[in-house]
C-alpha cells in the first residue's frame, strides 16, 4: 500500500477515472514544500468510480467507517458498493499492518462536485483539483481547506496559513462562500477578504 503522493500516482496513473491526493499533503503541493509531519495519506475519489477504485486496490486490506465518524470499522466486502452517508475508506497492507491510506468518497451530479456537507456548495469537476509539477493531481487548497474548516485543529491552522498566500481572488470568494454556508462564524473569514490577506 503506498504511503507516500508519488507512490499513489504511480499506482493510480493508468486508472481512467479522476483522483487527487487530499488532507495535509494536497496544502504541501499547492505550496511546494512540506509543512509537518504526517500519519496517514489521504485521497478523494468520486463516489460514482469506487468500484473502479477497489478494482486497482485487490489485494489490500480494505474498511469503511460505519457508522461515519463514530471510530468504528467494519471490512468492505467485495462487490459491495457503498451508499450515503458511508464516505470512509481505510486501507493497509496487510490485516494488522498500520493503516497507510484513508480513501473519501464525494458526490458529483453530472460534471458538478456536490459537497456532502451541503448539496448547495458545488464546483465544476475539472476545477476540483490542480496537478503538481510532477505530475500528482491534488485537491485544489480552497477546497481541502473548507474540509479542514470544519473542525480546525492545530495542524489545520498551520495549513490555513501556509495555503492562504496561494489562493487567488476567485479561490478566496469560493472558500468564503462555501464557509459561510456551514460556519458563518468561522475565524478564517475575516483573513479570507482581499485586505485582511498577507
Amino acid at each position: 500500500m503506498p504511503d507516500r503522493p508519488e507512490a499513489v500516482a504511480a499506482l493510480l496513473a493508468n486508472a481512467g477515472f479522476p483522483w487527487w491526493i487530499a488532507g495535509g499533503y494536497a496544502i504541501e503541493l499547492a505550496v511546494g514544500r512540506e509543512l509537518r509531519p504526517h500519519s496517514d495519506l489521504d485521497i478523494l475519489v468520486l463516489r460514482r468510480d469506487q468500484s473502479r477504485l477497489r478494482d486497482l486496490l485487490t489485494g489490500c486490506d480494505l474498511y469503511v467507517a460505519d457508522p461515519p465518524g463514530q471510530g468504528r470499522l467494519r471490512t468492505w466486502r467485495p462487490e459491495e458498493v457503498l451508499q450515503p452517508p458511508l464516505h470512509d475508506i481505510w486501507c493497509r497492507r496487510r490485516p494488522k499492518a498500520p493503516w497507510s491510506v484513508q480513501v473519501m468518497l464525494d458526490e458529483a451530479e453530472d460534471a458538478q462536485w456536490v459537497s456532502r456537507r451541503d448539496p448547495t456548495i458545488r464546483l465544476p469537476i475539472d476545477r476540483l483539483g490542480r496537478t503538481s509539477e510532477t505530475g500528482i493531481p491534488y485537491l485544489a487548497p480552497e477546497v481541502q481547506l473548507f474540509y479542514k474548516a470544519k473542525a480546525t485543529r492545530e495542524k489545520d491552522e498551520t495549513d490555513f496559513e501556509a495555503a492562504l498566500p496561494v489562493l487567488d481572488g476567485p479561490a478566496c470568494g469560493w472558500l468564503a462562500d462555501a464557509i459561510r454556508v456551514t460556519a458563518p462564524n468561522h475565524p478564517w473569514l475575516r483573513r479570507l477578504l482581499p485586505a485582511n490577506r498577507t
